[in-house]
């Protein structure tokens, strides 16, 4: 079966898995760091069009495209939310069950922040401090790779605070999980020559090592809700939490960023790219619903808007980092031509 991937770009949000009833309402599953912009998008086009609010669900982006690769029927989601863009497997998943054409929109950027309770000390981190405090193995005083038996951040590196290391983060299904691997710690991983020099020689090896998270107390699987993390992080003045920078820009009373090799995660440091823990942030719309699922088009042109996800959109109130004029311009001609087909 032939599969037809139209690349564009833009992002969206996440549905209620448990009971897709075949009643022609749009369902989005997902990542759940898009989760909050789509849950907007939603109610503002429940309120101001004719169509019913569709419903938003936030899976995690790995489960979300297990969702929305399962068929073409209405009993399935229309719209997939991902912090990551999908993979080969999945369009292959897809294919497979008769899922053709996948409409790729690129809603935007968010930065990956490593977060503590804002009365506790500030962290300023090095994304190689980071792969050595959450790394499995990690290089040993003869270089030779040793499992990992950092307890505090001291012992990572000596400027930094004398605490336990406890870390909240996402789930191997998470987006977000797979983004900070290859942003933060592969790229602490490299700062080891001889592990660097390893992906020219033994690829699979290189990745095994600087891809692999602990599995002991001093990282903790929290979930797909980033709210919950943030809840936990004002209970636990000792521990950081991974999570998108939307959130922390909704709880900045309560939580604070670490600086990631001295730059600060901020609006501008995100959208210029000189913070280095950014990430685009997607929706993928099956094309097979276009046409069948009553307002699907108009919400996926919603998202789109300039009103929305445009520089004064109503999204970038939520922290979302809104893509360039140009970049728009381009590749919302795309997505409104992938739709009229």
């Amino acid at each position: 079966m032939s599969l037809k991937l139209v690349a564009l770009s833009l992002a969206l949000a996440a549905p209620n898995a448990a009971s897709y009833a075949a009643d022609k309402q749009i369902r989005v599953v997902g990542s759940s760091t898009v989760y909050p912009f789509s849950t907007v998008v939603a109610e503002r086009f429940g309120r101001t069009t004719k169509y019913r609010t569709p419903i938003v669900e936030s899976t995690g982006t790995g489960g979300g495209f297990k969702l929305f690769c399962a068929g073409t029927g209405t009993d399935t989601p229309s719209v997939s939310n991902a912090s990551r863009a999908i993979k080969s497997s999945e369009v292959k998943l897809c294919a497979k069950n008769g899922v053709a054409t996948i409409i790729e929109v690129k809603v935007g950027y968010d930065g990956i922040v490593m977060a503590n309770a804002r009365q506790s000390a500030q962290f300023a981190l090095s994304t190689r401090d980071i792969f050595l405090a959450l790394a499995d193995k990690i290089p040993g005083p003869d270089g030779t790779l040793v499992k990992n038996t950092n307890r505090t951040w001291k012992d990572v590196n000596r400027a930094l605070p004398n605490a336990k290391i406890e870390v909240l983060g996402p789930p191997p299904t998470s987006g977000t999980r797979d983004a900070f691997v290859e942003l933060a710690m592969e790229a602490g991983c490299k700062s080891f020559a001889d592990i660097k020099a390893l992906k020219k020689t033994n690829k699979k090896k290189y990745k095994q090592i600087c891809h692999s998270i602990r599995e002991d107390s001093a990282f903790i699987e929290a979930g797909e809700n980033d709210n919950l993390i943030v809840q936990r992080l004002r209970a636990n003045p000792d521990a950081l939490g991974i999570f998108g920078f939307s959130f922390l820009d909704q709880n900045s009373d309560t939580v604070k960023a670490a600086t990631i090799n001295g730059v600060a995660a901020t609006f501008s440091n995100i959208s210029d790219g000189s913070y280095p823990i950014s990430r685009p942030l997607f929706f993928y719309a099956k094309a097979e619903h276009v046409g069948k699922m009553p307002g699907l088009s108009e919400f996926v042109t919603e998202f789109i808007s300039d009103k929305a996800s445009g520089e004064e959109g109503y999204l970038s109130e939520r922290g979302l980092i809104p893509m360039s004029a140009s970049e728009r311009q381009d590749l919302n001609g795309k997505v409104r031509l992938a739709l009229s087909k």
